[in-house]
């Protein structure tokens, strides 16, 4: 029996909110009897909102230098992953540091000399050990060490393998001998050299996940790798969430005799000239309905992208394109307290069932879609307005993680604005094939049968304690 299984499910950060808050997780995790609490460092009300059981965390920011070492390992990460795979997309996932103030030009100095100084594999393995030492000397590991020792966890499952504010609290139960476990959250995160903390168990989306696991992390051991799928798409095949095609369509001040396509956002830095794409669309669809069609564009945001850089566009199209948002809330004046709702879910699951393809750069939408057997279009040339020497379209799909894909026809490559109108109809008129190659590149990123990624880390877990 589980029931007196005491299992924390730690939110360093609100990225892992939809996949293990917002899903049937919890409720699975229930019914296995466990007493299950969320360890929370989000400003996201969970017990108000959902009455799930809520212990917040006991923050302290992390020690100063502990962010330059880790910015610092990043870097040394990303340099040897380009030397040894000879493959110059590393560089691009290394950001420019920030000059702008004493205290942060001193910092960027900092990291940069250190990655410098310390470029061998044997120097990361100096960069985690003072990781580890600068962290254990903090008040905020003295801090979640007394929780823990207070609260005695059976397991402790970190959401999201990226933020500093995970180090301690899962150093602390290390230190204790509680059990600790992590997921990856994204198909892109690996390859960036985004693993902040370190565990005893690493949760992983597929095969082909595992594999980069341990390419890039050697030090991990094979049989602490649970491949489990990911929840993040477990939300399509809930039918729950789906609105009829009326109700979906007045709530949004949708045209009923209308098809629409929809525009999915990125943010400003992956892509500072969507605005200029998502006219290119819409000039597009006014030439086809001249021509016959009665075509609508739906403009989802990027849920993090708060800029005004659409509103000419928006107001200039106003009679092809509607706007329908992620329904995020605020719940404090820094960005990162801009948390998704649960109504969200439902939000971009009726988006995609009432619409007929998504329009995009490089973005993991490609699988959503396939969840609904349609297709996926990815923006393939630079506009007008670009500027190469700050940004090109063909940096995009040399990232590391477009290489699971196993041919180019998983998608419809848009390679010039003179091919939107030809391309929107064969899809239109369901002449493309791209769907069936999108779900066998959905099955190397994830597990055969997506509905069942929660039930799995829940037996991962259970396999643990146990």
């Amino acid at each position: 029996m589980n029931r007196n299984k005491k299992i924390f499910i730690f939110l360093p950060d609100g990225v892992g909110l939809r996949n293990f808050t917002f899903t049937n997780f919890p409720e699975i995790g229930n019914g296995k009897d466990y007493d299950i609490i969320y360890w929370n460092n989000t400003v996201f009300p969970i017990e108000q909102m959902f009455k799930y059981n809520e212990k917040k965390v006991d923050y302290l920011k992390p020690n100063p230098l502990t962010d330059v070492f880790k910015r610092s390992r990043t870097k040394i990460e990303l340099k040897q992953n380009y030397r040894q795979f000879k493959d110059s997309a590393y560089l691009t996932y290394i950001f420019p540091q920030s000059y702008k103030t004493l205290k942060s030009a001193i910092k960027s100095a900092f990291v940069s000399f250190l990655a410098v100084l310390f470029n061998y594999n044997k120097d990361l393995i100096f960069i985690r050990k003072v990781i580890k030492k600068l962290e254990r000397r903090s008040r905020y590991y003295k801090r979640v060490k007394l929780q823990l020792q207070k609260e005695k966890p059976n397991f402790i499952f970190c959401t999201n393998q990226r933020p500093l504010s995970g180090i301690s609290p899962l150093l602390a139960a290390k230190d204790l001998f509680i059990p600790t476990g992590t997921f990856i959250f994204s198909w892109d995160n690996l390859p960036k050299g985004t693993l902040v903390v370190e565990t005893d168990y690493y949760f992983v989306w597929s095969d082909y996940m595992k594999m980069e696991l341990l390419q890039y992390y050697p030090f991990i051991n094979e049989d602490k790798i649970k491949v489990v799928g990911t929840p993040q798409f477990e939300m399509h095949f809930d039918k729950k969430l789906i609105q009829s095609r009326k109700v979906f369509f007045k709530e949004n001040g949708l045209e009923t005799e209308r098809r629409y396509i929809c525009f999915s956002g990125d943010d400003i830095t992956t892509s500072p000239y969507d605005q200029f794409y998502l006219r290119d669309i819409a000039n597009s669809v006014r030439k086809l309905n001249i021509s016959g069609y009665n075509l609508g564009v739906i403009f989802r945001r990027c849920p993090v992208d708060f800029s005004d850089r659409f509103d000419n566009i928006l107001e200039e199209f106003s009679d092809v394109i509607v706007s329908i948002n992620p329904d995020w809330k605020k719940y404090g004046n820094a960005w990162n307290t801009v948390m998704p709702t649960p109504n969200d879910l439902k939000v971009l699951v009726n988006t995609i069932k009432y619409t007929e393809v998504v329009i995009n750069i490089g973005s993991s939408m490609v699988f959503d879609y396939a969840c609904h057997n349609k297709p996926c279009i990815y923006i393939n040339y630079n506009t007008d307005e670009v500027d190469i020497n700050k940004w090109n379209i063909n940096t995009i799909y040399k990232y590391i993680h477009f290489k699971s894909m196993p041919n180019k026809e998983c998608v419809v490559w848009l390679n010039d604005k003179d091919e939107i109108e030809l391309k929107l109809k064969n899809i239109l008129n369901n002449s493309s094939k791209t769907v069936v190659n999108a779900k066998n590149w959905f099955k190397i990123i994830n597990i055969e049968d997506p509905k069942l990624a929660s039930e799995n880390i829940w037996n991962e877990i259970s396999k643990i304690i146990s």
